[in-house]
């Protein structure tokens, strides 16, 4: 000890300041690391976006490969839908030459212009309303793959798909616009694709008569051939969705590192996406499909790698360095800080006798100083605060417990005098009686608190007053809970509820009453119930209202504040009453066990 003195003298006065400006350094390393990582975010960042564009710029090529192939077939299709020559001769019913002649020179040569016209391998074939045109099929090459180049076309009656689902579901014509791609028929088992459209007759604009159906069959290689993962890179998967999100076409796949999963499990792939893949899309809005690319990205974490190494060891070498610092620093101010601590929740759990015993000469002697002082002055105002307090209090219950006494004392004697004016001694002998009774239970040596059972007592001897007076016309039902004897009560908190009954609750010339005293969790609930008259809600707010002024209804206000004033504002007295049906008057204190069953517990 001799020697900490020694080199605090040594050392002096330094400002908390500068111990401060120490750990603030380190914060500032802190910052040198974080503006490092966010100029590798930066940078990595661009290059994202530049292999973003690049990425983008390959995809609208592949979008537009494939949008070229597909208007190519619709160019062939319009051929077809716009020839007026042709659309004509299928409105004309022949027969005999005439139907041969059709067959040979008009429907077959132009269908087979069209077929050859596309440069890929493609199946037409099309549905005549007209069922006076013959059908005709033409034999397919068995084999089968890229190699084998199908152009043909077959003819049928369009009665061999009306009740087709495909053919239902096309929309409503509109010139030269209405077609739909779709996997219909054999499509989804061979790996192929439909162009539907219509054939229609324009002479009526304002009503475009069908007169066939063209479905232009080709094989999802052929028109997708543009759609290759290779030209994005290894390990990158690209899809073709229609409208409604279904895969009609991907190449390449991708692995799920948390499942393994290839491409197939799209669920899985969009798990993966998040982390690992860089998504980007291109729309193809007339036919409602969307290409979606997946591309790893690894290899440009390879790049980034070298920067993000350089940054952590440099991150690490300045913890390694500043921890130590940091550590004697912390070290340092902890034990004196933790003295104020100590002190401080010795205060806050009532403990203000407990001081600081500090030597130095900076800031934290001043501290010292000054909270002691502040313990002192802390201790004297709450002793000085707490016992004005606690005699207001007392005072206050004495109070309200002076106001109730004599407003039962003046009812009581109000009913032996008139037993006396009517000669009526036998009552009144009996009156007098359980009175006494009553204001020995009541007194009970000045306490404030009594047994639950003694408050029921009470209860009990000043109804047996009141039935010498009423006789058969009031009845009583006592509903008592015997767990709650060992508990006790604020005293003469039920009996004014049951004189408040008999004097306003008449209802006839009969009386029922019904006292219930039972636990209800950690509270001790008391209920007087009656069937009388009842009051309105208005009555009941103004009674228990403390800043009403009232002409009746003191004795249940005063009841209420006796409990708010013991127990707190959350406990106290409710009444729910209804006209013509009753009042139910709740009375709710915390269970507390009287001293001698707390003993008796402990021993």
């Amino acid at each position: 000890m001799k020697l900490v003195r020694e080199n605090r003298k040594r050392l002096g006065y330094i400002p908390i300041g500068y111990k401060l400006m120490l750990s603030y350094m380190i914060f500032i390393i802190i910052l040198v690391s974080v503006n490092g990582y966010v100029s590798h975010m930066i940078y990595d960042t661009s290059m994202r976006k530049q292999t973003r564009m690049n990425i983008q710029g390959t995809m609208s090529q592949i979008r537009e490969n494939v949008a070229y192939k597909v208007d190519d077939i619709t160019r062939i299709s319009s051929s077809l839908y716009d020839d007026y020559n042709l659309i004509q001769t299928l409105r004309v019913r022949e027969e005999g030459k005439e139907k041969y002649y059709r067959m040979v020179q008009v429907i077959i040569p132009k269908l087979e212009s069209a077929t050859r016209s596309i440069g890929f391998s493609q199946r037409l074939s099309i549905y005549f309303k007209n069922d006076s045109i013959s059908e005709y099929y033409q034999a397919r090459d068995e084999r089968s793959g890229p190699e084998v180049t199908e152009q043909t076309y077959d003819i049928y009656h369009l009665s061999r798909i009306k009740n087709k689902n495909w053919y239902k579901e096309l929309p409503e014509e509109e010139y030269s616009v209405t077609m739909e791609w779709k996997q219909i028929e054999q499509d989804g088992k061979e790996d192929r694709i439909s162009l539907i459209r219509r054939l229609v007759d324009t002479n009526d604009p304002l009503n475009l008569e069908e007169v066939g159906i063209m479905r232009f069959s080709v094989r999802l290689q052929d028109l997708f051939e543009s759609v290759n993962f290779t030209k994005l890179g290894n390990g990158s998967m690209v899809l073709v969705k229609d409208k409604t999100g279904r895969v009609i076409y991907s190449s390449g796949s991708i692995k799920d590192s948390s499942t393994n999963e290839g491409a197939n499990n799209i669920d899985g792939l969009v798990v993966a996406e998040a982390s690992n893949y860089m998504t980007i899309e291109e729309s193809m809005n007339k036919q409602g499909w969307t290409i979606v690319a997946h591309v790893p990205t690894n290899l440009i974490d390879q790049e980034a790698k070298k920067v993000r190494t350089f940054i952590i060891a440099m991150c690490i070498l300045c913890f390694i360095l500043f921890t130590f610092a940091g550590i004697f620093i912390s070290r340092y101010f902890a034990k004196r800080i933790m003295k104020f601590v100590s002190v401080l929740n010795a205060f806050r759990q009532g403990d203000l006798q407990k001081r600081i015993t500090y030597r130095g000469k900076d800031e934290f002697s001043q501290i010292a100083t000054a909270l002691n002082g502040m313990g002192e002055d802390v201790e004297d105002l709450i002793n000085k605060v707490y016992l004005t307090q606690l005699q207001k209090k007392e005072a206050e219950l004495e109070m309200l417990q002076l106001q109730i006494n004599p407003h039962f004392l003046y009812n009581a004697l109000s009913s032996i005098n008139r037993l006396a004016k009517f000669g009526e001694n036998e009552k009144l002998q009996r009156m007098v009686v359980e009175l006494a009774k009553f204001y020995r239970l009541t007194l009970n040596s000045g306490r404030t608190m009594i047994p639950i059972s003694s408050e029921i007592e009470q209860s009990n001897a000043y109804l047996s007053i009141q039935k010498v007076k009423y006789g058969h016309r009031m009845e009583v039902q006592f509903d008592i809970d015997v767990n709650i004897w060992p508990y006790e009560t604020i005293k003469l908190i039920v009996q004014p509820f049951i004189e408040n009954v008999l004097k306003h609750a008449w209802s006839g010339d009969r009386i029922h009453i019904r006292i219930v005293a039972r636990m209800e969790g950690d509270d001790i609930i008391y209920q007087i119930i009656d069937d009388g008259m009842g009051m309105p809600q208005a009555k009941i707010d103004r009674i228990l209202d403390s800043n009403i002024e009232i002409e009746t209804g003191h004795g249940i206000r005063n009841i209420d504040q006796r409990i708010k004033l013991q127990y707190g504002v959350s406990y106290g007295v409710t009444i729910v009453s209804r006209r013509g049906m009753g009042t139910s008057v709740r009375i709710r204190i915390p269970a507390k066990k009287r001293k001698l069953f707390q003993d008796h517990h402990l021993n």
